[in-house]
């Protein structure tokens, strides 16, 4: 009897650096290393990068972000390389204009990118038509449309159903994935969940994309697999686990233990793993581990990188006690919403708006007596609709906000010609529309330390371990070998009576993703 079948997605460069390493984790040379051994693998895709990656690789490696796509696509000239977009969206929190979306994602087509995966956070299937049917229109290959899950009385089996159905009748979409960016499915609700989304995508590709910040994304994939999904997405070595997604080479075992093979070449993903470690080890960046069962996020819901951030948040103001009653006020202030899906950028409104109304109260004011411009702009609509309805209190106190006002104006939509014409006045020429998309979205003198730093160094394992390739002996390998490691912050050198001080600079020091 023929063994069922299933296929991987590989996550490690994108999702996997970005839950675990904050994004910042790997360099053009540390990608293009692994290369090889992910081509070799057979995975369906490599979930490669976003605007996020690119945007860090320039602040905080000083990386070209389209030479990184480029030299990765020649060292992995067959699995196709992916990029995430929520949207109309790309290097910043606020909506882009269609024609600079247009640009960047011909110049993320241009570059290497043969697919992209839409994850609309609102799961407003007519906006990510929109946004699939322009990528189809600059050249991407492969569409992938995401059912973004989340827990909440307005997120049933019957709306996500109902999404499947949409984006399986685009012709712009070629597959359509469930994406659990929370960790929040559960055996439970996935034997039940899945048959209704297979019965409406029809003959639609399907895969599923979980982590493991609760514990139980490893189970859930192989109830999964059991179901007839046939594409998992996972992530390898130190680059899995933790609130990153399940180990490839476990869930291997753990198919097989169900009668499951996995079309993958094991060997290949071992040495990739092998090369991870190096990483891992030689930057001091901590590696994913396995996570024990934790309910807690499916009442708060605050993704692994954002309770970061509020931690960091409370300390500097000297409150960390509080943060039980921030993560209390979360899930009251999501509610009080319509239940924003708590992915980039609504997670970190509704912390912000959380640490507000903590501190309010604390101060003896009402909640809701202060709120930013990105909560405004999400109740004025320039986010979409909410998925459920709004608290009227927080609709009336908005309302009387003169603020509001201020912000209720049409975004702007320049032309792509208006675009150009702005950065060409502002470099004193023409320059490609890829430099166009960099110098519209970023700052200007982090594009310029960019491009005064030249081609990112080649990586080796061999090197980073100290192996045959051997410590440095010129002035030049010396270079490259510092340059190779992103995350120091002082180097002292000596050799004889002479003495050489390195000390990075504030602004290279830190990275947001």
């Amino acid at each position: 009897m023929t063994r069922p079948r299933v296929r991987l997605v590989d996550t490690s460069t994108r999702d996997g650096n970005q839950s675990l390493w904050g994004a910042a984790g790997l360099t053009t040379g540390m990608v293009e290393a692994l290369g090889p051994d992910l081509e070799a693998a057979g995975f369906v895709a490599l979930d490669f990068t976003s605007s996020t990656h690119l945007s860090v690789g320039v602040r905080w490696h000083k990386e070209d972000p389209w030479e990184r796509i480029a030299r990765m696509r020649a060292v992995v000239p067959t699995t196709r390389l992916s990029v995430i977009t929520t949207g109309m969206r790309f290097m910043s929190w606020d909506r882009s204009p269609v024609s600079l979306m247009r640009m960047s994602m011909r110049a993320l087509v241009d570059a290497g990118v043969r697919r992209l995966q839409i994850a609309e956070p609102m799961n407003d299937t007519a906006a990510a038509s929109a946004v699939a049917r322009m990528a189809k229109d600059e050249g991407m290959e492969e569409v992938v449309g995401a059912l973004t899950f989340t827990v909440s009385p307005v997120h049933d089996d019957s709306l996500y159903a109902a999404c499947a159905k949409a984006l399986a009748h685009d012709e712009s979409v070629d597959v359509v994935y469930l994406k659990d960016p929370g960790g929040l499915l559960t055996p439970e609700r996935i034997q039940h969940l899945v048959p209704e989304i297979q019965a409406a995508l029809g003959t639609t590709p399907f895969e599923l994309h979980s982590h493991c910040t609760t514990g139980l994304a490893p189970e859930v994939y192989v109830l999964a697999a059991q179901l007839g999904v046939e594409v998992l997405h996972t992530a390898i070595g130190a680059l899995a686990n933790g609130t990153s997604q399940p180990s490839a080479i476990r869930l291997v075992e753990n198919l097989d233990a169900v009668g499951i093979d996995v079309d993958v070449d094991v060997d290949a993903v071992r040495r990739a793993e092998r090369t991870i470690d190096v990483i891992a080890a030689s930057q001091g960046l901590e590696p994913g581990r396995p996570t024990e069962l934790d309910l807690s996020y499916q009442r708060h819901q605050v993704p692994g990188g954002m309770m970061g951030t509020l931690r960091r948040q409370l300390n500097e103001i000297g409150q960390i006690a509080l943060l039980p009653r921030v993560l209390d006020e979360v899930g009251r202030v999501r509610a009080e919403l319509g239940y924003p899906i708590m992915v980039t950028p609504y997670s970190q409104y509704v912390g912000s708006q959380a640490v507000l109304n903590v501190l309010a109260e604390q101060a003896g004011q009402q909640r809701w007596s202060r709120m930013p411009d990105e909560i405004l702009r999400y109740l004025l609509g320039h986010f979409g609709t909410p998925p459920g309805p709004v608290d009227p209190l927080v609709r009336e106190r908005a309302a009387a906000n003169p603020r509001t006002r201020e912000l209720d104006v049409p975004l702007p939509e320049p032309s792509a010609e208006e675009v150009r014409a702005k950065v060409y006045a502002a470099v004193g020429g023409r320059v490609p529309d890829h430099e166009v998309v960099l110098r519209s979205v970023l700052p200007t003198a982090q594009v310029e330390a960019m491009h005064a730093a030249g081609r990112a160094p080649r990586w080796s394992p061999e090197r980073a371990r100290g192996g045959p390739a051997g410590p440095v002996r010129t002035a030049r390998e010396f270079v490259d070998a510092v340059t190779a490691l992103p995350n120091w912050r002082s180097i002292d050198v000596e050799l004889g009576d002479e003495r050489v001080r390195l000390r990075r600079g504030a602004d290279q020091e830190g990275s947001s993703a």
